[in-house]
């Protein structure tokens, strides 16, 4: 879905107080998402969104009930619109300041605080688009490699299985980084609610462990982070299956952009090379 498309769509739907031509651009991804006035609108890639979609909205109401800190639907139902899912949701004031992991922290503690919603969250399927990705990246890779990640995602399947949680399971963010927080006027908001499941609160936890191990985050903020949520996750025996499990992830989704950008394949080629010689120090770099 390009920008003229998810346009048609956005002025197909008739939601905005203004012309879909002069909505603001935001971002464009799976969502193609648009700002005018007081309102955002979320444009789904295609239909099979649609119950993500909702379930983001049900999402957005239970922690609006809750009293948690989150990006709030200013429409209570997903619209279908020419086949794209579409969502309304009130703007966030200009932010003051970029987020912080400390940020993140203190909001993990309060998602991590609730009991389960009277809706059913799905588990968090950390490894289940590996699959797609690797059959996305094609002859681009070198199948080896492909059939490495294979069996690297299968071991770190079963592996997680069989965990035993410091914590008790439950409600998660499931995409917990400091660019899903948006500091307003009145402190930090969650955002981008998609990925909202019910698992292992630990989950949450190992983003930004992996964030200072492969990514290069400092120190003394991933300190920051441990300070305000309470606890280091990498004092967790069960740690490394998580960071395996992610990192499989995370390298079989850059493969994906393999057959278009060599800056990919060589990102791709790194990270699958740093995780079959075993290398935790070889950093990553953001795709």
């Amino acid at each position: 879905m390009d920008e003229a498309r998810a346009r048609d769509v956005l002025a197909a739907a008739d939601v905005l107080p203004g012309t879909a031509a002069d909505a603001s651009l935001l971002a464009l991804g799976e969502n193609a998402v648009f700002a005018a006035g007081d309102l955002v609108v979320k444009v789904g890639r295609d239909a099979e969104l649609l119950d993500r979609a909702r379930r983001e909205l049900e999402i957005a109401g239970w922690l609006a009930e809750a009293g948690v800190p989150a990006v709030r639907a200013a429409e209570p139902k997903a619209l279908l619109v020419v086949g794209h899912p579409v969502t309304v949701w009130h703007r966030l004031a200009d932010p003051v300041r970029p987020a912080e992991p400390r940020d993140l922290a203190e909001l993990l503690r309060i998602v991590h605080a609730l009991p389960a919603p009277p809706f059913a969250l799905p588990p968090r399927e950390l490894l289940g688009g590996v699959e797609r990705w690797l059959r996305l990246a094609g002859e681009a890779i070198d199948p080896a490699d492909a059939a490495y990640l294979r069996e690297r995602r299968d071991g770190f399947a079963a592996a997680a299985a069989a965990l035993t949680p410091r914590l008790t399971p439950g409600p998660i963010h499931g995409d917990a980084l400091p660019r899903n927080v948006h500091v307003g006027p009145d402190g930090p908001v969650l955002v981008d609610l998609e990925t909202f499941s019910s698992d292992l609160r630990e989950h949450d936890l190992v983003v930004m462990a992996l964030s200072r191990d492969r990514y290069g985050m400092p120190s003394e903020a991933y300190d920051s982070f441990t300070e305000a949520y309470g606890w280091d996750v990498r004092e967790w025996e069960g740690c490394s299956v998580l960071r395996g499990a992610r990192e499989t992830a995370s390298c079989a989704w850059v493969a994906q952009h393999a057959p278009t950008s060599p800056k990919a394949l060589t990102e791709f080629e790194r990270r699958v090379t740093s995780l079959r010689e075993g290398d935790e120090s070889v950093r990553w770099y953001p795709f």
